[in-house]
């Protein structure tokens, strides 16, 4: 059984940095494409980054330069460093695994102005 399961969201003042973590169970992150979306109140779901098997990175325009990803084989866990936020970035962000299409249940971060 595959298990995602986001942490590490909250409040954070606009101009911070905030880290979420996403641990897997039941499949493996350095085989596939992982990444993280989001979901702001009233939007769709829409993406914001990506690291594949290689390492390979890819950012929606809006977070590039502002947002990493990045993974811990050993730890089997992806992450998001969020830093120089933004109100826009208010969301309910999602972790997933694209090769298996498995998703976590979501975390909430709220950038306050």
């Amino acid at each position: 059984q595959v298990q995602l399961v986001e942490s590490g969201g909250g409040l954070v003042q606009a101009g911070g940095s905030l880290r979420l973590s996403c641990v897997a169970s039941g499949t493996i992150f350095s085989m596939h494409t992982t990444g993280w979306n989001r979901q702001a109140p009233g939007k769709q779901r829409e993406f914001v980054a990506t690291i594949t098997s290689s390492g390979a990175t890819n950012y929606a325009d809006s977070v590039k330069g502002r947002f990493t990803i990045s993974r811990d084989d050993i730890k089997n866990t992806i992450y998001l460093q969020m830093n120089s936020v933004k109100s826009e970035d208010t969301a309910v962000y999602y972790c997933g695994d694209y090769a298996t299409d498995y998703w976590g249940q979501g975390i909430q971060v709220t950038v306050s102005s």
